[in-house]
């Protein structure tokens, strides 16, 4: 069977206007995977209040970030599926969740290849109902209504392989050096409480205490927490970071619901004001740069940085298309390609 490989990313609007921001903003937030309301509330929120008042502040945040190119997160994941096809002798088609390059588009050019096992890759460390699972469920239901010939099996979570934790480390260490900082800040794209407790398959373990996460339990293979806190140490251990001299917190948060924290906007202010002259700041559930990386954290996380006495506020771009992170990336691929189907 000829196999091919399809990378999934989040996605962007086609433009920066508001008409477009609108539009994708609206598919984006009626995924019953990210606002996790029923239909009719889920609905009266976007579509009654969110979408009348949004797209146009959001609109201008990404004016700020856009390139000549296009969408930085398109353009970085085109240049990532290039490079990566270099390496692999099977098809690669790129898809986004939301917006234009669609799921279904991407499985067709596949298809149209003559590809009839496909390797689903979506492009998040960690897992989570809003990322990972909200990807490989709608690539399921659009395999079975209108690919039913594919065999198809998905990427899990790597946040904890050995390979990659060097890599972004590596990385990491790469662009600090010369640099000077005082505390390096692990930023993640944060999500409601409640995901957490949706995603535990003991229905028991995740209590969000403090402790849940540092003890051994089966959820932890779908607990977006735990992965994101394990990146942390995992990455702290291999680069030998002393103790209180790096953190993690949650960046994004939308509406009033309890979400992970601490949070990042907080945190960044909380560092300043304790002295904090100089910090850097990575975003490890993102591998590629985005309105969250680059607007959020490298604009306004600097603002709010500056505005309470701090002075050097480092951001570390995303893997994007590092030439490590494609080697990787590719390693598995082949590793793939070459054995029988063993990722779940």
């Amino acid at each position: 069977m000829k196999k091919g490989i399809l990378l999934v990313n989040l996605g962007s609007p086609d433009t920066p206007k508001p008409k477009d921001v609108k539009k994708y903003l609206g598919e984006f937030l009626m995924d019953e995977r990210v606002i996790d309301l029923p239909k009719w509330a889920r609905t009266l929120l976007v579509k009654g209040i969110i979408l009348n008042t949004r797209p146009k502040a959001s609109a201008k945040a990404y004016q700020k970030i856009w390139w000549d190119e296009g969408s930085p997160l398109i353009v970085i994941s085109e240049r990532l599926q290039e490079k990566i096809q270099k390496q692999v002798e099977q098809p690669v088609a790129l898809a986004m969740r939301y917006g234009s390059m669609s799921i279904k588009k991407g499985l067709q050019e596949l298809v149209d290849q003559g590809v009839e096992e496909v390797l689903l890759f979506p492009l998040y460390p960690q897992f989570a109902m809003a990322t990972t699972e909200t990807i490989t469920v709608l690539a399921e239901e659009l395999r079975q209504e209108f690919f039913p010939q594919l065999k198809m099996e998905s990427v899990p979570a790597f946040y904890n392989k050995p390979d990659y934790i060097e890599v972004l480390s590596n990385a990491i260490k790469e662009h600090l050096e010369g640099k000077e900082y005082e505390h390096l800040l692990f930023s993640y794209h944060g999500v409601p409480e409640r995901h957490i407790r949706k995603s535990d398959v003991t229905k028991s373990h995740c209590q969000i205490d403090g402790s849940c996460c540092r003890t051994q339990s089966a959820a932890h293979e779908f607990c977006y927490r735990h992965q994101c806190y394990e990146v942390t140490r995992l990455v702290g251990e291999k680069l030998g970071l002393e103790p209180g001299t790096f953190s993690t917190s949650f960046q994004s948060r939308l509406g009033f619901d309890p979400w992970l924290q601490p949070y990042t906007d907080r945190t960044i202010e909380r560092l300043g004001k304790e002295g904090i002259k100089n910090m850097a700041i990575v975003t490890p559930a993102f591998v590629s740069d985005c309105l969250e990386t680059l607007e959020e954290i490298a604009m306004e996380g600097e603002e709010i940085f500056h505005e309470v006495g701090g002075k050097n506020f480092v951001t570390i771009p995303c893997l994007n298309d590092d030439e490590a992170f494609v080697n990787l990336l590719s390693n598995w691929i082949n590793e793939w390609v070459s054995s029988e189907m063993v990722t779940a």
